[in-house]
Parts: structure tokens; C-alpha cells; sequence
């Protein structure tokens, strides 16, 4: 039995032209008794496609997601869309405004808590309304991400390998569409509770990057992500115009890339602080030293080295230098083998 939402709005998702709004969250707190937690929203309905729902902000120390989903429900009208856009940049709106990866109303994860709960705490009411009220309408959806404050990544378009063949394909060719400087077919190190993993169980086409991270907003990666929005909305027929490919903005095409399992993920192997050998991009044989852990408390006590499990290319790394054990310091990437994953 579906279960109604407590969150209010005044967005009327079958309207036609161009709504923003928010959406109201009740927040009882002992500075406002009736309060509420308001998420902007805005929603584009215009002629006849697929209803398309792009998030950001699930982690609130990920802004280039944000920022490039401000930008594009500024400059685009509702007459220039085929369909039903609908757009959630700071899904996490606590979150974001308080630049930690979880929020500090509750101090959940977003992207752990999903499908929600009606009678939760705030993180949790809003997944819940994302699953109950706009899941049943989406075709496609779209989860923007970066490293935040912790991790860096080469920018990448990032989908999951499903078992279904026909949308694995079709998941394949947007992430390629996007354009972005790595399209990538990850192994999640955990995806219990995540967004894309609901959207996932439920059949819809689902995919998200990874766009740079460190805790800033770079400009070539905003405009790497600008034009992978438009892309992809014309590459779904929502958007005249053709594909801005990689090469025709001067960049090298799209590697094709995978993390291939959880060996992939280097974890720091004691506390202190983390001094890297390698930088994005560089190519990685298996059993290198990348990098060591010192301890500043012992003069006396030798560096720990980090050798690399696998052979790669270093796709992400953790720019903080202080590190507890088990923090992630880097992930390698390796070329992706297309049949193994039955792709074209």
C-alpha cells in the first residue's frame, strides 16, 4: 500500500510551461513549533517526451551538481523542452547549506537512507518522497555527484552494470552522450540505500556522474557539466540540436573505463598523514608504491607505503592529507572490456 507524503507543495506536476518552487518539509523544532525545511524545486512540461527527474545535492559537500542545475533552470524555458523536466538541485538542502556530506539536522546520509520513511527525520522524509511521489512518474533519471570534500575525481559519467541487457545498452549510450572525460562502469563499494539503486530495482534508466570534487567548483568542470546536461537532453529527444562531442570542445574523446570490483577501492592503511606518489590520470602498475602514511607523534617510527592491488589508472584520489585508517585514498581505473559486460 502507498503511503502519502507529508511533504507539501504547490507544484502541480501536470501543469503546462515552467514552475519553481519548493518543496515544504515539517520540521518541528524548538525554534519553530510549525516550521518547515523548504527544498527548491522546479519543474519544465512542455509538448510530448519522457519525464526526466536530475537531482544534486544528496551530499551537501558536492557542489558542481548544484551549481550546474542552478545554472540550467535559469537559462532554459519551458518551450525549449519536449517532455517533463523536473529538478531537485540540492535534494539534501541541509546538507548543502552546511557543506557536510550528511545533514546536520539528523546527521544521516541521504544516499544510505533511501527508499525513506514517512514518519522519519527529515532526510529520511524527503527520500520517501521522492520514492512515493515521483519515482511512479520518471522515465529517466539523473543523480549528479561529486568527491566532496574528501575525494577527488577525474570527471567522470558513471552508470551501473544492470542485469538487463537492452537497458544496460540504452544506460551505456546516454552515459556516452554525455561526453563527459571518462564514461565509466563502476562496482559500488556499498549500494544499500542509495537513489540510484531504487530507481534501479524499479526498471528506470537511471545513471549519475562523478564530477571532480576537493571541496570546489572548478570551471572546466562546470562546463563540462553544463554541456553533459544539454547533451543528454537532446540525446533523449527533449532538446533540439545535435551532440557537443568531446573533440568538437577541443577535449580528447571519452575513456571508456570500469572499476572492476572492490579491490579497486585503496583504503589508507593506518592514521596519520597521507603523502601521494601519483596525481589523477597516471598510469598505475600493479604492486607500485602510490603513496605512504607518516606519523608525525613517532620521529622515530618509518613511513607506511601504499602499493597499488591492481594495474590502472588513478581515477580518484583523497586531496586531505590527514587520514584515519580505512579512509579511502584512491581508486583505480582500468579500461573497460565491452564484451565482458556485453556492451556495444
Amino acid at each position: 500500500m502507498t503511503e502519502s507524503s507529508r511533504i507539501r507543495s504547490d507544484i502541480d506536476y501536470d501543469k503546462r510551461g515552467k514552475q519553481v518552487s519548493h518543496l515544504a518539509v515539517p520540521s518541528s523544532t524548538n525554534d519553530s513549533a510549525y516550521g518547515t525545511v523548504t527544498v527548491p524545486i522546479a519543474v519544465f512540461n512542455h509538448g510530448t517526451g519522457p519525464t526526466f527527474f536530475i537531482t544534486g545535492g544528496v551530499h551537501g559537500d558536492e557542489y558542481e551538481g548544484p551549481v550546474s542545475l542552478m545554472n540550467l533552470i535559469r537559462e532554459l524555458e519551458a518551450e525549449q523542452i519536449e517532455g517533463r523536466l523536473i529538478v531537485i538541485p540540492c535534494l539534501n538542502l541541509p546538507a548543502v547549506m552546511s557543506g557536510n556530506r550528511c545533514s546536520p539536522v539528523d546527521g544521516l546520509n541521504m544516499n544510505r537512507v533511501f527508499p525513506g520513511s514517512r514518519d522519519g527525520t527529515i532526510t529520511e522524509i524527503i527520500a520517501h518522497y521522492v520514492c512515493q511521489v515521483l519515482l511512479p512518474m520518471v522515465d529517466i533519471q539523473l543523480d549528479l555527484h561529486s568527491g566532496g570534500n574528501t575525494l577527488e575525481y577525474i570527471p567522470s559519467m558513471m552508470m551501473w552494470s544492470c542485469p538487463d541487457p537492452e537497458r544496460r545498452q540504452r544506460t551505456f549510450d546516454a552515459v556516452r552522450a554525455f561526453g563527459a572525460p571518462i564514461s565509466l562502469v563502476d562496482q559500488a563499494l556499498d549500494s544499500s540505500g542509495i537513489l540510484s539503486t531504487i530507481f534501479e530495482q524499479a526498471g528506470i534508466l537511471n545513471f549519475g556522474p562523478e564530477l571532480g570534487g576537493a571541496g570546489r567548483v572548478d570551471p572546466a568542470t562546470i562546463r563540462i557539466t553544463a554541456t553533459g546536461l544539454r547533451n543528454l537532453l537532446k540525446h533523449f529527444g527533449m532538446v533540439e540540436g545535435d551532440i557537443e562531442t568531446p573533440e568538437s570542445q577541443g577535449r580528447p574523446p571519452s575513456r571508456l573505463a570500469e572499476v572492476a570490483d572492490l579491490e579497486n577501492y585503496v583504503m589508507a592503511p593506518d592514521s596519520g598523514i597521507y603523502e601521494s606518489f601519483v596525481d589523477l590520470w597516471d598510469v598505475i602498475d600493479e604492486g607500485r608504491p602510490i603513496g605512504q602514511v607518516h606519523y608525525p607523534d613517532d620521529l622515530g617510527k618509518p613511513p607506511r607505503i601504499t602499493h597499488a592491488p591492481r594495474s590502472g589508472f588513478l581515477l580518484c584520489k583523497r586531496p586531505p592529507g590527514q587520514v584515519k585508517r580505512g579512509d579511502n585514498i584512491a581508486i583505480i581505473g582500468q579500461d573497460l572490456d565491452l564484451n565482458k559486460h556485453g556492451l556495444r
